[in-house]
């Protein structure tokens, strides 16, 4: 099968073949896409030079070549390219970074003179750039392309290259006759699981960042570590600032009590993303939508697939990429699926979906943002076929676009209500052992807490714990916890209107993540954790 690499690498080539005579490359990796480029250029009979302001041009060898005296000034090459430049690629590193109207002008007039000459005198230019923001002077001349990062053979074969040379320098060593009266040094030796584990770890790294991760690991822990490569990978999301890295919740479905449906959902789908699983002809799951009451568990369960199917989880926040501006949102989106895509596989989780994207349907305030983010959003849904599996929240799905609900965009769709009187009791006592206490008659607690949130329920703990505090610090009591809760005026009473009409959309619409009460009371299936920021 064709990597994406490959393919760029083709695509290139035909463009060239096609005489196409401006060429935009997005990349953060200039030399391993230089030695691409060299490659379908040669491929395309296309000799490549290279140019950049600190050195001017370059050949394929990198040596310097005299392009007149301004070589290193943008405006005065681009004109040597057109007066005395030979046939070839011309490679033009961060040249983004001097547009100006003079240069905007030339490449311009560079890409239409350039078009009909003569085979042997064909020329183009390919701008090599970390950024795909292309200036509009120059959008109807352009070709973009954005050079994918590396897959996992192409991290695999970085990893074997840094095992052989460690290998090899460590059987130096030990041939050395004064090493011989030393300890020898033991040959790095992986096993087929860490091997796997250490290249997953490097996915969505540069072939250069991956290299130093293998190199750092080996100089701090003398071993090829998984965990000091994921930890570079986490600053690299942390960099691009489109997405953030969240700590999945250790327990995983276990860490889920109730919601039995939806557990047993969720682990037929672990091991979805297999190669046996694709040798079966499953089909790539894309994601479920959680819809339900705030506070009943929706966050707390993204974090536990994560941890229960072994993958990273990112939190994506429509609200913080968006911008006032009507189509910069659908950049900043578009560039944290992709940055998802190089980590993958992972869980993508979006969370309280409907108050970014419910603005997208019907009137707009918002200059076509939402309509934007939606657009974007639904294409990679249905197009997408990395390892990305998206877990959407939303507490008012009522406000979500149709179309953002239709059979196809997501495998399911879930209601999540509030928890059955089995799990209140299993929240309590959970709840308490966070606490490392353990309270007596807690059944009347389970009666005083009905209609609670799960997030509700959890708070009248701390609230219990603070009153045996100021009472000269006592032994907590279940009239503590009782009095608590009296305090409370749970969600289903203040926006019972709303959560009956949510209830009644959820009907004909959703499958519901609990078992009924009366099969619940009778299975001694436990109750959610819930945290309290669902």
């Amino acid at each position: 099968m064709e990597s994406k690499a490959q393919k760029a690498n083709n695509d290139i080539k035909a463009l060239l073949k096609a005489r196409n005579t401006l060429l935009w490359v997005t990349t953060r990796e200039e030399f391993r896409v230089e030695q691409a480029i060299i490659m379908a250029a040669g491929q395309a009979k296309y000799p490549t030079f290279f140019w950049d302001c600190a050195s001017g041009m370059q050949n394929m060898e990198y040596e310097i070549i005299d392009a007149g005296r301004q070589a290193t000034d943008p405006t005065e090459v681009l004109k040597w390219i057109r007066d005395k430049g030979d046939r070839g690629v011309y490679v033009m590193r961060d040249l983004h970074k001097w547009f100006d109207p003079q240069t905007l002008r030339t490449l311009r007039n560079l890409a239409r003179g350039f078009q009909g000459g003569s085979p042997d005198k064909a020329k183009t230019l390919l701008i090599l750039s970390p950024s795909s923001d292309v200036p509009p002077e120059l959008a109807g001349h352009v070709t973009m392309l954005e050079y994918p990062l590396p897959e996992r053979d192409e991290i695999a074969r970085i990893l074997n290259n840094i095992v052989e040379a460690t290998n090899a320098a460590i059987e130096k060593d030990n041939a050395d006759p004064e090493r011989q009266e030393k300890r020898k040094k033991e040959s790095l030796v992986l096993s087929d699981e860490k091997r796997d584990a250490a290249i997953d770890a490097a996915l969505g790294l540069t072939s250069e960042e991956a290299a130093n991760c293998y190199a750092k690991s080996l100089v701090t822990a003398k071993e090829i570590d998984p965990a000091i490569v994921s930890t570079e990978k986490k600053r690299v999301v942390a960099r691009e600032k489109v997405l953030t890295w969240i700590d999945p919740d250790p327990r995983g479905l276990e860490g889920i009590g109730g919601l039995a449906p939806l557990k047993a959902w969720l682990s037929k789908r672990k091991s979805a993303f297999s190669t046996s699983a694709k040798e079966f002809g499953l089909p790539a799951p894309k994601g479920v939508l959680l819809a339900g009451v705030p506070g009943c568990g929706k966050s707390l369960t993204a974090k536990c697939i994560a941890s229960a199917w072994g993958v990273p989880l990112l939190r994506l926040d429509f609200g913080a990429l968006r911008d006032k501006f009507v189509g910069e949102s659908e950049r900043k989106i578009r560039n944290a699926f992709q940055l998802a895509e190089s980590v993958a596989p992972c869980v993508l989780w979006a969370d309280e979906i409907e108050k970014s994207l419910g603005g997208s349907d019907g009137p707009q305030g918002d200059g076509g943002v939402s309509g934007d983010a939606l657009g974007t959003f639904l294409t990679w849904m249905q197009d997408h076929t990395a390892p990305v599996f998206v877990v959407a929240t939303a507490n008012n799905v009522a406000g979500l676009p149709p179309e953002l609900l239709r059979k196809g965009r997501f495998d399911e769709l879930f209601w999540v209500d509030l928890p059955t009187k089995v799990e209140r009791m299993a929240i309590l006592k959970t709840n308490l052992k966070l606490v490392n206490r353990e309270v007596s008659g807690l059944e009347r607690l389970v009666k005083a807490t009905e209609g609670f949130t799960g997030a509700e329920i959890a708070a009248i703990v701390p609230e219990a714990l603070f009153e045996a505090f100021a009472d000269e610090k006592r032994t907590l009591t279940a009239d503590d916890l009782e009095k608590a809760a009296a305090t409370v005026v749970p969600l289903s009473k203040t926006a019972a209107e709303k959560i009956t009409a949510l209830r009644e959309w959820a009907k004909t619409r959703a499958r519901p993540a609990s078992t009924p009460e009366t099969v619940t009371s009778t299975s001694g299936a436990g109750g959610r954790m819930i945290e309290t920021d669902d």
